[in-house]
């Protein structure tokens, strides 16, 4: 049970099920609604999503295993719950799963594998090369975050992609600010191996204004679905409380750039990008 329990962890099944669940919300507002949406193109997409990330998570615990050793302790691997060789082998599987479930997503276009590949290169990019550069590794975690709204509208072959692409742009805002944020949460760990975040470069507070400055901009982004007619009435509840959520935390942050602030923060985002993802299938639904 403990084993188990520790490939969960690596897995980080919350975000997995956000990456899947991207994904049959990229393939909903790309066709407004789910009208002439083949629901077995969900279910790959959504396990794709699901498998490719929990392979993206567990690739990255292996990597930062030393950085998890000051950082987070606790974590499977510096624990000794699980092994470095059995984290690579559960990342295979992960990856053959998702490109397996990629391929059988669309079989009338090659687009879902490629969009998937493509994803799976950026991701182990990120972990072994760009974790280093800072806010270009940070870009490169976005790119993966934003790419299942793409995927889920190839999986039905849309016709219609603005709202999708307005979306994935919001997603990849708010998740950079998020990543700056999280630099801010590992600042220890991060200045010992020589991880060049912001906030090791250039410290906390600018880290905490950069990471503002993204949650603001995806703010700033989600009135357009509105006023291009692409979501109905309903959007608009939904999405009033992502953005107060995401002024609120921006403004906590500015005011406490702590570590544990930080994290409280990094928690709060992920909230309110789930509640801005059910807008737009709400919106698209309406």
């Amino acid at each position: 049970m403990g084993k188990f329990v520790g490939y969960l962890r690596l897995m980080r099944p919350i975000n997995c099920f956000m990456m899947g669940f991207a994904v049959v919300v990229g393939a909903t507002i790309a066709n407004q609604g789910f009208a002439k949406v083949s629901f077995p193109n969900l279910i790959f997409g959504f396990i794709t999503g699901f498998a490719l990330t929990a392979a993206s998570m567990t690739i990255n615990d292996y990597y930062d295993r030393e950085i998890d050793a000051v950082n987070e302790p606790n974590r499977p691997i510096p624990s000794g719950l699980i092994k470095p060789e059995e984290a690579l082998v559960f990342a295979s599987v992960l990856t053959a799963m998702g490109f397996v479930t990629a391929y059988l997503t669309n079989a009338t276009s090659a687009f879902c594998f490629v969009t998937a590949v493509l994803s799976w290169i950026v991701s182990v990019t990120y972990v072994t090369v760009g974790k280093r550069t800072g806010l270009l590794g940070n870009f490169l975690v976005s790119v993966c975050v934003a790419i299942p709204f793409i995927y889920g509208s190839f999986a039905v072959n849309a016709t219609n992609y603005s709202n999708v692409l307005i979306f994935a742009s919001m997603a990849f805002l708010s998740n950079t600010g998020r990543e700056v944020t999280k630099g801010i949460v590992d600042v220890n760990g991060d200045r010992r191996r020589n991880v060049k975040t912001l906030a090791v470069r250039y410290g906390e507070k600018t880290a905490a204004i950069v990471a503002t400055i993204f949650y603001l901009l995806a703010v700033m982004l989600s009135p357009l679905p509105w006023f291009l007619n692409l979501v109905s009435i309903l959007f608009i509840p939904l999405v009033v409380v992502t953005d107060i959520g995401l002024v609120a935390s921006s403004t906590i942050l500015l005011r406490d750039y702590s570590r544990e602030n930080a994290r409280k923060v990094k928690r709060q985002v992920l909230a309110w990008f789930l509640i801005g993802l059910v807008a737009f299938i709400v919106g698209s639904l309406g």
